[in-house]
């Protein structure tokens, strides 16, 4: 069939347009193609990778289901756009119902910045072929056109078919109330969401929050679901009202808020990106230190994110923040490097004795022994991991007054994240996640487990663990926007999570709270 030359052909126009006038069979076409190209064992020229029916959609719900589609948590298109561009697979996607899209000049131009990439395809129907598409010369597959039907199977199906031009979704749907969060939370979010497009009134700040949590709310999900997604997202100016109604609401979504700091808030103010988190251990638990976009290191307290300052020194480019038993902060720069800070809220000796203190603290001896450029960071009793882009962990520990160093090879391609546990005979256990999707469990000193405790199509962003009253658990950040959660040593099944934008760092609590970071916002979960 000619579609599927098309995708074989590296010459072709990068988008196809199926035309036609209404039930000439253009969606009958589209479904035939999507069920071919999604079988298991199709070679991967004629795989599709993403499917959004655009009837309904804006340009940023079409970008929200297609980001999930494509292992992103991408919050616009123009983040859409990065994400795809990052990303050099071949990429195949469908896009059908152009005409009944609730903005088409917006998708068009979508459709059209999507087109730039060599390695990407594209597949839209609609009635006729707009002009921006028209600019781009595509391929034009015309069903009106004798040479692409044929007429016997074309009369079968017509005959059986109830209609094969759907209605647009949520057009037999009475408009929600846009300042009520029930009726937002219950009816279907792509027409929520662009009604709070075209809307310039807060509504309460629902709009805000629900722009802000993004493609969490449009995937397939329950009330309950969109209710805690949106109470994590409420800012600060928020109608205090909202915050009791999103809890009721929320019963039954597996979390709820302990507390929350988004972009704009101010009392108490919201700490910046949080791009890194580190657990206090020792001295300084209870603390949690937040690396923003510019290397600032805040310190907040874990019970309610209350601020208890920052770090006069910023490291530039910072990636990931451990705290040492000693109260020290090793910070990992964009250039693989370690540095060393030492926490505010741990007290400082004074006079006679701190002129006494000679030796190097521990933390200080550890990350001097780290000699290779690391990916990522933790620290567990008087251990010290660091990752490489290689997929190796490596363990600096201290044996006495001596440094022992263990590696191993973990990861196909760089590790993105690390945690430690200290086990109670004062062994140390590491958890590390790969861009290649991995999870892994090792103990310096034995084999790792042959198989990875979690495995997805998809890079880890962040990981954290911690020994809880009702032990080990460990918290993953995905890069498609998920955050996971599970008891380590029992077979219970895990938690999920998603605030609607990519995650950035991820901490597990010793009281099995969890906190999650992204570039808007810092939420403190508890399971429920």
């Amino acid at each position: 069939m000619a579609i599927l030359e098309w995708l074989r052909d590296p010459h072709a126009p990068r988008v196809c347009v199926v035309s036609g006038d209404e039930r000439c069979g253009k969606s009958l076409f589209l479904a035939w193609l999507a069920e071919q190209a999604t079988r298991p064992d199709v070679v991967m020229e004629r795989r599709v990778h993403g499917l959004v029916p655009l009837a309904g959609h804006s340009a940023l719900t079409a970008s929200w289901l297609l980001a999930e589609q494509l292992g992103s948590a991408a919050r616009t298109p123009g983040d859409l756009v990065a994400a795809v561009a990052a990303d050099r697979r071949r990429t195949v996607i469908i896009l059908p119902d152009l005409h009944h899209a609730a903005a088409p000049e917006t998708v068009e131009e979508l459709i059209c910045a999507l087109a730039r990439f060599e390695h990407v395809r594209l597949i839209v129907e609609t009635r006729e072929v707009p002009a921006g598409l028209s600019a781009l010369a595509p391929a034009v597959m015309d069903l009106r056109a004798a040479q692409w039907r044929d007429e016997e199977r074309y009369a079968v199906w017509a005959a059986s078919a109830q209609s094969s031009e759907p209605a647009p979704p949520g057009s037999q749907q009475s408009a929600p109330d846009l300042d009520d969060s029930r009726s937002v939370c219950g009816v279907d979010p792509v027409q929520v969401t662009a009604l709070y497009e075209l809307s310039a009134d807060p509504h309460g700040g629902l709009r805000a929050a629900w722009l802000r949590a993004g493609g969490a709310l449009t995937r397939p999900c329950s009330p309950a679901e969109r209710a805690l997604v949106l109470w994590a997202a409420l800012g600060d100016d928020a109608d205090p009202r909202l915050v009791n109604e999103l809890q009721t609401l929320a019963c039954g979504a597996g979390w709820t808020v302990c507390w929350k700091r988004v972009r704009g808030d101010i009392s108490p103010p919201w700490p910046g990106p949080a791009l890194a988190l580190g657990v206090g251990a020792g001295e300084t638990a209870g603390s949690v230190a937040v690396v923003d976009h510019q290397g600032i290191v805040r310190l907040v307290e874990a019970e309610d994110g209350q601020a208890q300052g920052r770090l006069p020194q910023a490291v530039p480019g910072a990636t990931a923040v451990a705290f040492g038993r000693d109260g020290g902060l090793a910070v990992l720069d964009g250039f693989g490097r370690l540095s060393l800070q030492e926490s505010r809220t741990v007290p400082r000796s004074t006079g006679i004795a701190s002129l006494l203190e000679t030796e190097a603290k521990p933390l200080e001896r550890l990350v001097a022994g780290v000699e290779d450029s690391a990916t990522a960071l933790a620290c567990a009793g008087d251990a010290v991991a660091y990752g490489n882009g290689a997929g190796t962990v490596q363990v600096v520990m201290l044996d006495g007054e001596t440094i022992a160093v263990a590696h191993q090879a973990l990861h196909e391609g760089a590790v993105t994240g690390l945690a430690g546990l200290e086990l109670a005979e004062g062994s140390t256990l590491i958890y590390s996640g790969g861009q290649d999707g991995r999870v892994r469990m090792w103990a310096p000193g034995r084999a790792p487990l042959a198989t990875a405790l979690r495995e997805r199509n998809c890079a880890v962003t962040a990981l954290s663990a911690a020994a809880t009253p009702d032990g080990p658990v460990l918290v993953i950040g995905w890069q498609d926007g998920l955050v996971e959660y599970s008891a380590v040593e029992t077979q219970a099944a895990g938690r999920f999570f998603r605030p609607g934008a990519p995650v950035r760092s991820v901490a597990a609590l010793e009281n099995g709270n969890i906190m999650v970071g992204t570039d808007e916002m810092l939420v403190c979960l508890t399971p429920s």
